[in-house]
């Protein structure tokens, strides 16, 4: 069936057409999606062209809400207000888009996909955090996790790489990206993750900081800095655009300078620590817009993690998924052109169906002509 797929970032869009693992249409716009010229867009894409079978919205964050793909109706849109500060960046434009894409296709259900599902079975001790007992149950604080739409499918499309069951695996995958993270799979599950309540933890991003010291934190707000200008700085001025003086929030314009250097190094800080929830390591895989396009980043990444047996990779870029490690490797390391068009569109079927199967199914494998990618790197801001 054909799906239309919508992943609002802050300040970008993607409309994807997708029918099984074909892409028939898409349009990748670097526009806030509540603009005009967004809103014009998304208007011109529906119209003239039959009503998709459904549509699926990424939704970056459920809360507790919303913890797997489901249908939307007006008592969950409703509630979806109440979660939107959890990803200030990335709800508010979601629910803007939601909200077009109804009023526009009234008669087509529209499926939410959260963000965080795959995370959803994380372990008790790695979801916990160590805090009041009674803020934890007051406010549902915990660790979420997200890219879990990139992860569900990179975890596949990797056993299908090696020609291994998803369910003998373990590995530890890095979307890097606008957003950044790392996740590690035992056996197709995720069971550790760098992000945590909210996308601004873990490794540095495009301009979010990343994990920092919360004491820090507590004594810039004691009197240096105000709430308003601590969340600015932390979501819009951090990462890699404050680590380079606001030069750029581009890993591409980076070569060279240090503030690659610290990227790279907290990256592989944290595949490493993932590696510790797993028995083995199978393969590090690379998705995400930086991990699929920028061999620099994958090179420098994986040079630090020797110890763990990962190889430095042996090639640059390819124009398909697959090894990039020497063939005798024990440890694999691959990169995955992300995809989540077609993961959405697998948990807005599972949705519709009502099931309640395994989000890492295999999809069918992709053949010649099933691809009309606009470019390599679609516009950041995700």
């Amino acid at each position: 069936m054909a799906v239309l797929t919508v992943n609002a970032g802050s300040n970008s869009l993607h409309l994807v057409l997708v029918d099984g693992d074909r892409v028939l249409d898409r349009c990748d716009l670097a526009d806030p999606p509540g603009a005009a010229p967004a809103t014009e867009a998304v208007r011109a894409f529906v119209s003239g062209r039959d009503a998709p079978a459904a549509v699926a919205h990424r939704l970056v964050h459920g809360g507790d809400l919303v913890r797997r793909p489901t249908i939307v109706d007006d008592e969950l849109r409703a509630g979806l207000d109440r979660v939107a500060d959890l990803a200030p960046l990335h709800v508010p434009p979601a629910l803007t888009l939601l909200d077009t894409l109804r009023e526009l296709l009234p008669d087509v259900p529209h499926v939410v996909c959260p963000d965080d599902a795959f995370h959803a079975g994380l372990p008790a001790h790695a979801a916990t955090y160590p805090l009041p007992a009674r803020w934890r149950e007051r406010w549902g604080l915990r660790r979420h996790g997200f890219h879990g739409l990139s992860y569900a499918y990179a975890t596949v499309r990797a056993a299908e790489l090696l020609q291994r069951p998803v369910d003998r695996l373990q590995m530890v995958l890095a979307h890097l990206g606008g957003g950044a993270s790392v996740c590690a799979v035992r056996d197709g599950r995720s069971v550790d993750t760098s992000m945590g309540f909210t996308p601004l933890d873990g490794v540095p991003m495009s301009k979010r900081s990343g994990a920092v010291d919360p004491g820090m934190l507590l004594w810039l707000l004691d009197g240096r800095l105000t709430l308003d200008e601590l969340t600015d700085g932390l979501y819009h001025h951090s990462g890699l655009l404050g680590l380079s003086g606001g030069r750029s929030g581009d890993t591409r314009d980076l070569v060279g300078d240090p503030a690659l250097d610290v990227f790279t190094h907290r990256v592989r800080r944290e595949i490493a620590a993932a590696a510790t929830s797993l028995d083995r390591l199978d393969a590090v895989v690379f998705t995400g817009e930086i991990g699929w396009d920028q061999p620099e980043v994958r090179h420098a990444v994986c040079a630090g993690l020797g110890l763990l047996g990962v190889p430095l990779p042996v090639t640059g870029n390819r124009d398909e998924d697959g090894p990039i490690s020497p063939a005798e490797s024990r440890i694999a390391v691959l990169v995955v052109e992300p995809r989540e068009e077609l993961q959405l569109a697998r948990e807005a079927g599972t949705a519709l169906r009502g099931d309640r199967e395994d989000l890492a199914r295999p999809l069918s494998r992709r053949g010649p002509g099933s691809d009309s990618r606009a470019s390599r790197r679609p516009p950041a801001g995700r």
